[in-house]
Order: C-alpha cells, then structure tokens, then sequence
C-alpha cells in the first residue's frame, strides 16, 4: 500500500518516465481517486516541481520540457536491466563513447546492493556476445545524428566512398538505421539515383544535416530492406536452387537475409550472390531437404564432390 509521501514520490517517477499521463491513469496507478491526484499534482507544485496541466479528451500532467528532476531512484531490477544494457552496449561496439558507458556502469555499480552486484558481475564474466567487425564500431560516430535525421524527416547531406574507392556526394532522406552481418547501414531515398538505397556507415566520409524535409513511406520496414540488398550484393557466384520445401518450412530454416526466397510450383527458389560456394553446399545439406542447383555449374560440381565425402566418410565408419 501506499502512504501520501511514496504516492508523491510515484507520481514525479511516472511523469518522469512519460511524455503526459492523465488523471484517470495516475489515479489507476495509485489506487486513488482523481481529486486526491490533483491535490499531490498541488503538493509537488508547492515543492518547485514544474507540473504542467491541461484540460480536455488529451489532458493530463506533464513534467516541462527541459527540467532537471533529481537523482533517479531504481528498483533493484531496473538497476540490473540497466547495466544489463549497457554492458550490451559495450559489447556490440555500439557506444559512440566508451569512457561514458564504462562511468555509467562504474556509477551505477558502486550503488548497486551487494547481492545484485554480484549477479551482474557474473553475467559480465560470463555473458558471451557476439561482437560485431571493428568497422561497425567504426561508423557508430554517425548513429545518434542519422537516428536523429530519421526520427525528424530531415534529409541529410553525406560524402560517400563505395567499395570501388569512388566517392560521391548525395542529400538522402533518411528512413533508418539496420544492422548486418556486423555493419550498420543506413536506409535512405538517395536523390542523387532517385530510388532507394543502403549505405554503411562506416564508409561515410563526411555527413551534414540540411533543413530540408520529407515524409518517408508509411510502414516501411529498414530490416528486411537491408536483408534483401545485402543478399543481392554484387559477389563472385550467383546462386540460383530450388528447395523442395514449402514457403513457410523453408523460412523456419532459413535465417533471414541469407537469401531470397520465392515460392514456386516445385517448391522454393533461393537466390543470392555468394563468394563461398563451398559454404553454400554445406548450407544446403544442412538445410535437410532435397534440392535442385539450377546454377552455376560450378556449384552442382562442389555439391557433389562434398556428397562423395560423405559417403566416404560413412563407409570409413561402417568399417570401424
């Protein structure tokens, strides 16, 4: 139960933790009726806490925008959720500044109960991530302004340096950001090829933001966006099977993003642009399904050159 100086407490940590609350809600919260909430909103008032009231279908409370609410106050599961997070932080190379996150979790460490310190520091000696490639952490830097651009549907000017070592300028209205088989991309209509298009981060050379704006497409979704094109990069071998699955046991088995998939009459067609096609026998084996290697041909010999290993491999334990 509450007593009136907890309920004052919980209502400044509510309106903390959102943009407005409504009475009927606080008072749910609570478990008091709405005259009480407007004499504790009365009460933190009196106190100094700037508590903003509006009336009508969308009113409610707010805390003004821009002030300083004192020293959180965390249960002891949200203090490990947020350490939690941070060492995730950490670890995948998504922290534009290390020094930060490593005194984030210093601080909140040291406060920290002991018993809780000691989960936490077990599930950072044990916790195994993994890390991204070194070129991830690399266009990080760019993260918070391009998050930023995107949140706000304001197009960003950048100067980009493509794989061939060819660099370009282009303004790109910004729908989001993925990540990809270790790299962060950006998704953005480019208006220097008038279509939609992926850049990673990390080979952003420079990046400005403009007071232009636009409306991205509703609903559109930058994963699977990414997932797509980087299937469909340009590499040595295209590969083109079909799997005799159907659409939905093929995705099951399938990780996203590693190809495209299309239902067919004979089952699933799998394309994708590969530079390992050994790697990609293995992973049609282990797919467990027949298949038919449309091409290359190249591919069909791998294929059956790793089933005679198989069966020598068999043979070899048969006679053991």
């Amino acid at each position: 139960m509450y007593n009136p100086a907890t309920r004052l407490l919980a209502i400044l940590e509510l309106l903390q933790s959102h943009d407005r609350m409504s009475g009927t809600e606080l008072a749910r919260r609570l478990e008091v009726d709405k005259r009480s909430i407007r004499r504790y909103i009365v009460m933190l008032q009196d106190l100094g806490i700037p508590i903003e009231g509006t009336s009508g279908v969308h009113g409610g409370y707010r805390l003004r925008s821009g002030f300083k609410l004192p020293p959180l106050m965390l249960t002891e599961n949200e203090a490990t959720v947020i350490t939690l997070g941070l060492l995730g932080i950490q670890r995948l190379g998504l922290a534009v500044d290390r020094e930060s996150i490593e005194a984030a979790l210093a601080k909140i460490q040291r406060v920290l109960p002991q018993a809780v310190r000691a989960r936490v520091q077990a599930l950072d000696s044990a916790l195994a991530l993994d890390s991204p490639q070194s070129s991830a952490i690399t266009g990080s830097e760019w993260l918070l302004d391009l998050s930023q651009a995107a949140e706000c549907g304001r197009s960003v000017w950048l100067r980009y340096c493509a794989e061939s070592g060819d660099e370009t300028s282009r303004l790109i209205d910004p729908y989001g950001l993925a990540s990809r088989l270790g790299f962060w991309y950006l998704v953005g209509f480019c208006h220097l090829r008038g279509a939609m298009r992926i850049f990673r981060l990390d080979r952003i050379q420079q990046l400005e933001s403009t007071d232009q704006s636009f409306t991205p497409q509703p609903n559109f979704d930058c994963l699977s966006y990414v997932e797509e094109s980087v299937a469909m990069m340009p590499a040595r071998w295209p590969v083109d099977v079909v799997l005799r699955l159907p659409l939905a046991e093929a995705e099951k088995r399938i990780p996203r993003g590693y190809a495209n998939l299309q239902p067919i009459e004979a089952g699933v067609r799998l394309s994708g642009q590969f530079e390992d096609l050994d790697g990609v026998a293995r992973f049609l084996v282990n797919v467990n399904c027949r298949f038919v290697v449309i091409g290359p041909n190249e591919l069909r010999t791998v294929v059956r050159r790793l089933g005679e290993e198989m069966i020598a491999s068999t043979n070899q334990i048969t006679m053991i």
